[in-house]
C-alpha cells in the first residue's frame, strides 16, 4: 500500500495496519533538512522572463524539496504551494500550479496524496483591516457575501481547471483561519452566515468532483466546531491545544463523521523539554489512533525557526511506536 491510498484510508476513517499516517502542513526547514530552499521562500519576479529550459530547472528543484521532505519523514501527504503566487492564499496562476504538480507526479508517481489551498471563505482579518472588516459585518454586510461570492466563483474555476487533468491533484486543503487561541474570530451567528453556507458550497463542489478536502484553522475551535463539521470536510486540522482543544473531546464528539488531523502541541516543541515533547507525541497518538480515523501531525506546522531536532525527536517517537497494534494502540 503506498503513502497515499494509506492517507485516503484514515481520511475515510477505514481500519489501518501499520503505521498511522504522518503529514505536515507545512515543513519549513528544507535548506536545514535537506539543504534546498523551501518554494515558499522564493522569489520568483522574473519568472516569465526565464527560458523554458531554467523554468524547468526550477521546477524540478522545488519538486525534490517536496519530495525528498516527504521521504525523509514518512509523509503521506504534500501541501503543494505553487510559486511564482501567493503565498497563503488560493493559485492565481493556474498554468504555474499545474506545473508543479504535473512535476512532482512525474518524479514520484502516486506515491503521495497531492492537495493545494482553495479556501475561498474569509479568514481572521490582519490587524490592518480588522477593524473595517467588523464593522463591515454589522453596516454593510452585502459587501462581505459579495466578496466571499466571488472568492467561491475563482474556486471551483481553480477546481474545473484541476478536473481536466485526472490524477494530478487529489485534494483541497482550505486553510483559512478562524479562531484566537482563546475563543473564534466569529461568533456562532456570524459564522452561521458569513463563512458555513459558503464553506459548505465549496466543499460539495469538490466533493462532486472527485475530490477530498481537508479544513485547517488553528486557535480554540472548539465553540465552531460542530458547524465545521456539519459543512462537510473529509478532515480537520490542526485541534491546536494551544487553544485548549483536545483530542480526546473532539474524537468523542465528532470522530464518526470526520477525519482528525494534528494536535501534537507546537509551543512545547519550541519552549518545552524533550521529555514534555515526547509524552506530548505519545499523548496526540494514543488519544487519536483508537478507531481510526487520525493523522498525526503538529498542531500548525514546522514553522521557521522550530529547531530541526525536535522536529525529528517528534518523528522519532512516531516511528518507533506510532503504529497499530503497537504501545499505544493495542
Amino acid at each position: 500500500m503506498t503513502p497515499r491510498e494509506k492517507f485516503i484510508q484514515a481520511l475515510r476513517r477505514e481500519p489501518i495496519e501499520g503505521h498511522v499516517p504522518h503529514f505536515e502542513l507545512v515543513m519549513f526547514l528544507t535548506m536545514e533538512a535537506i539543504g534546498r530552499i523551501h518554494p515558499c521562500h522564493r522569489n520568483y519576479e522574473q519568472w516569465y522572463q526565464m527560458s523554458a529550459a531554467e523554468r524547468r530547472l526550477h521546477l524540478v528543484d522545488m519538486a525534490k524539496a517536496y519530495i525528498e521532505i516527504a521521504e525523509k519523514y514518512d509523509h503521506s501527504a504534500i501541501f503543494v504551494h505553487p510559486n511564482p503566487g501567493p503565498i497563503g492564499e488560493m493559485p492565481d496562476d493556474i498554468e504555474s500550479t499545474r506545473a508543479i504538480l504535473e512535476t512532482i507526479r512525474e518524479l514520484s508517481g502516486d506515491k503521495y496524496f497531492l492537495m493545494i489551498h482553495g479556501d475561498p471563505t474569509y479568514p481572521i482579518p490582519t490587524g490592518d483591516t480588522m477593524m473595517e472588516f467588523s464593522t463591515m459585518m454589522y453596516e454593510e454586510p452585502e459587501k462581505i457575501h459579495q466578496g466571499t461570492q466571488e472568492r467561491v466563483a475563482f474556486a471551483k474555476k481553480l477546481c474545473d481547471e484541476m478536473a481536466k487533468h485526472p490524477g494530478l491533484l487529489d485534494g483541497w486543503c482550505l486553510c483559512s483561519d478562524y479562531c484566537f487561541n482563546v475563543n473564534p474570530f466569529y461568533s456562532r451567528d456570524m459564522f452561521a452566515e458569513f463563512v458555513q453556507p459558503y464553506l459548505k458550497e465549496i466543499l460539495d463542489y469538490y466533493r462532486a468532483a472527485g475530490y477530498y478536502s481537508i479544513k485547517h484553522t488553528d486557535g480554540n475551535v472548539m465553540p465552531i466546531l460542530d458547524m465545521i463539521v456539519d459543512a462537510g470536510p473529509d478532515a480537520v486540522h490542526s485541534l491546536d491545544p494551544q487553544g485548549g482543544v483536545s483530542l480526546t473531546k473532539a474524537k468523542e464528539l465528532y470522530g464518526d463523521r470526520v477525519c482528525l488531523i494534528g494536535n501534537v502541541n507546537c509551543g512545547l516543541m519550541q519552549t518545552g523539554t524533550e521529555e514534555q515533547l515526547v509524552e506530548d507525541v505519545r499523548r496526540s497518538l494514543r488519544e487519536g489512533m483508537p478507531g481510526y480515523g487520525y493523522i498525526f501531525s503538529t498542531s500548525n506546522c514546522a514553522f521557521t525557526g522550530l529547531a530541526l531536532s525536535r522536529y525529528e525527536l517528534m518523528h522519532k517517537v512516531w516511528k518507533e511506536e506510532g503504529y497499530y497494534g503497537g504501545p499505544l494502540c493495542k
